[in-house]
């Protein structure tokens, strides 16, 4: 069985029917069709500081930095490859 993948819209929707209409969360997983599981999910990915739904392309600043530095190393290591 594959994941259902969401459109970009519908997943700050989902969670605006819980977190400003006050639309439980129950009633909006019948109503949508969603996993209690996977509704929090993304009420957690919304609430994050580096943005809602930062995954989707966009690499973290932190993990930008540390794909930096790891290509730094491995140029030191092995100055002939590049």
């Amino acid at each position: 069985m594959t994941t259902p993948k969401f459109r970009r819209v519908f997943k700050p929707k989902a969670v605006k029917l819980v977190t400003v209409r006050d639309v439980t969360v129950a009633q909006t997983c019948r109503d949508l069709e969603l996993a209690a599981s996977v509704l929090r999910w993304w009420m957690r990915e919304a609430a994050a500081p580096a943005g809602a739904f930062s995954g989707n392309g966009q690499q973290r600043a932190d993990l930008v930095e540390i794909a930096a530095l790891k290509k730094k190393v491995a140029k030191l290591k092995h100055p002939e490859k590049g």
